[in-house]
C-alpha cells in the first residue's frame, strides 16, 4: 500500500519509506491511501480470539501487503507479550488498562511494534548504515521508545524532553539506559521538543549527514498499532454489549492525539464504537476546535496530567484529513471534555473513595468525561494510559496513600542519570547531531 502526505505536496511513499522517513518531504504526516473494512466474520468470532490473534488480523489489514506474513505475525506476537485488560470500575464504566507493558504505559505497544518493524526493514536492506530515531516526549513516549529500541542493532535513539516537566520516574526510564539511547534535556516545553524534531527532518544538510526517522506518533508504525487494543476492548465487552443491547463509547485522554487517531482508524475498519470522547486537560486546542470549527494552536501549559501538555497536536492533521476536513463529520463522531488540575484531583479522590480504583491523572480525565457524558443505553470505556505509580508524588499527595512502586519501575530509579542539556534553538540541536 502507498502512503500520501496530509499536506498533499510530496510523492507517494511505500510503507518502508513512510516508516524510515517518519515525516513526508513537505512536512506532512503519512496516511494510507485506503482503509479496508475487516470482514463480518472477524467481528462474529472476535470474542473468542486472543489479543494477539485479534491484533494480527488488524495488522494484516494495515501492513499485510508490505510485510511477509510470517514476519508480521512474529512482530505482532513479540510486541504483545503482555495483556491490555478491560476492568470494571462502575456499572457502566470500564477502564482499558494500557500499563501492563515493560514501561507501564500505553505507548509500549506502538513503540515495540515500530522497533520490530524498523528492524525488519533494516535486515532486508542490510545497508550497514545507522538509523537515528528522534523522539520528542512529554512523558511516557520517551520511556516506551527508548526501551522498545534498547540494544537494537543499527538504530540509535535520541529522546528530547522538556527540562523539569516530566515526572521523576518517567525521566529515570529513559535517562538511565545508556547504550544506543541518548537523552536530551531541552530548556523549553514539549512543543519546543517536537519543533526541533520536525525541523531536523526538514534540514537537508543534516539528512545528508545521517539517516533520520521519528518514533513519535507522527510515524505510521507508532500510531497505527495502537488500534490493536481498541479491538481487544470491544472483544472483551462484545457479549455484554449484545446482551444488554448497549452501545460502546470510547473515551481517550488526548495530548498529541495519536492514540485516539488509531481508534478512529479502527472505527473506519468497522470497529463498532458508537462515538468517541477526547478528554483534555487545560490544553484544550482540540476541544475549542470542536466548539468553533477553528483550529488555533498555542503554547502548551504545564498541568497535573503532564503527558497531555500539548498545544499543537500533530495528529490533528490526520483526523482532519480522515474526515475530509469536515468539522461537521468530526464533531458528530467526537465530542470533547476538558478539566483543570483541581477537577482532575477531585476526580481521583472521588473514584478512589467510591470504587477503590486508583486513577492516574490522565485516566482521571477519561473517567470524569464518561461520568458526565454517558447517555442511557451506553457503556463507556476510558483508557488508563499509565500506571499511577509513574506519578507517585502526585497520586500519593492527592489520595493520601503510599502507592507501591512496581519492581520494573524501581529498577529504572536505581540507574544513574545520563542526559545532554540543550537550548530550544535548532542551531544548537543541529550542531550537536552533526557531531555524532
Amino acid at each position: 500500500m502507498n502512503y500520501y502526505s496530509t499536506n498533499g505536496n510530496a510523492p507517494l511513499a511505500s510503507l518502508e519509506k513512510a516508516v524510515v522517513k517518519g515525516l513526508a518531504e513537505d512536512r506532512g504526516l503519512y496516511m494510507p491511501e485506503r482503509i479496508e473494512k475487516l470482514p463480518k466474520a472477524f467481528f462474529e468470532d472476535i470474542s473468542s480470539m486472543s489479543f494477539q490473534d485479534i491484533a494480527y488480523n488488524v495488522a494484516s489489514n494495515f501492513f499485510g501487503e508490505d510485510v511477509d506474513e510470517d514476519a508480521l505475525q512474529d512482530i505482532v506476537y513479540d510486541t504483545l507479550s503482555f495483556d491490555c485488560p478491560v476492568v470494571k470500575v462502575t456499572d457502566n464504566i470500564y477502564t482499558l488498562e494500557l500499563f501492563h507493558g515493560p514501561t507501564l504505559a500505553f505507548k509500549d505497544v506502538g513503540a515495540r511494534f515500530m522497533a520490530r518493524l524498523l528492524g525488519y526493514f533494516l535486515r532486508r536492506k542490510s545497508s550497514g548504515k545507522t538509523v537515528n530515531v528522534l523522539v520528542a516526549t512529554s512523558g511516557d513516549t520517551g520511556s516506551a521508545v527508548a526501551n522498545g529500541f534498547l540494544g537494537v542493532e543499527g538504530i540509535h535513539v535520541y529522546v528530547l524532553y522538556p527540562k523539569g516537566k516530566v515526572s521523576p520516574i518517567q525521566e529515570c526510564q529513559f535517562t538511565t539506559l545508556g547504550k544506543n539511547i541518548t537523552a536530551i534535556e531541552v530548556d523549553g516545553v514539549f512543543d519546543d521538543c517536537q519543533t526541533l524534531v520536525k525541523s531536523a527532518f526538514m534540514d537537508k544538510e543534516l539528512n545528508n549527514h545521517m539517516m533520520l526517522t521519528s518514533a513519535n506518533s507522527i510515524n505510521v508504525a507508532r500510531f497505527l498499532p495502537q488500534a490493536f487494543y481498541y479491538f481487544n476492548a470491544y472483544a472483551r465487552l462484545s457479549t455484554q454489549l449484545s446482551t444488554s443491547n448497549s452501545d460502546l463509547v470510547m473515551c481517550v485522554p488526548s495530548g498529541n492525539f495519536g492514540n485516539i487517531c488509531a481508534a478512529l482508524f479502527g472505527h473506519e475498519m468497522g470497529l463498532p464504537i458508537k462515538r468517541f470522547i477526547a478528554a483534555n486537560n487545560a490544553n484544550d486546542v482540540f476541544y475549542n476546535y470542536l466548539q468553533t470549527g477553528k483550529y488555533e494552536p498555542r503554547p502548551s501549559i504545564q498541568t497535573l496530567a503532564n503527558a497531555m501538555d500539548v498545544g499543537d497536536p500533530s495528529n490533528f492533521a490526520r483526523i482532519y484529513d480522515l474526515y475530509g476536513k469536515s468539522h461537521e463529520r468530526i464533531s458528530t463522531l467526537i465530542s470533547g471534555a476538558k478539566y483543570q488540575d483541581e477537577q482532575i484531583a477531585e476526580t481521583m479522590r472521588q473514584c478512589y473513595s467510591e470504587t477503590g480504583y486508583i486513577l492516574d491523572p490522565h485516566g482521571a480525565c477519561g473517567y470524569r468525561a464518561l461520568q458526565e457524558g454517558l447517555k442511557d443505553g451506553e457503556i463507556g470505556v476510558f483508557c488508563e494510559t499509565a500506571h499511577p505509580a509513574k506519578f507517585k508524588e502526585k497520586v500519593d499527595d492527592i489520595l493520601g496513600i503510599d502507592i507501591e512502586i512496581p519492581a520494573r519501575l524501581k529498577a529504572f530509579m536505581e540507574g544513574e542519570k545520563q542526559s545532554v542539556e540543550m537550548t530550544k534553538d535548532f542551531t544548537d540541536f543541529k550542531r550537536f547531531l552533526m557531531q555524532q
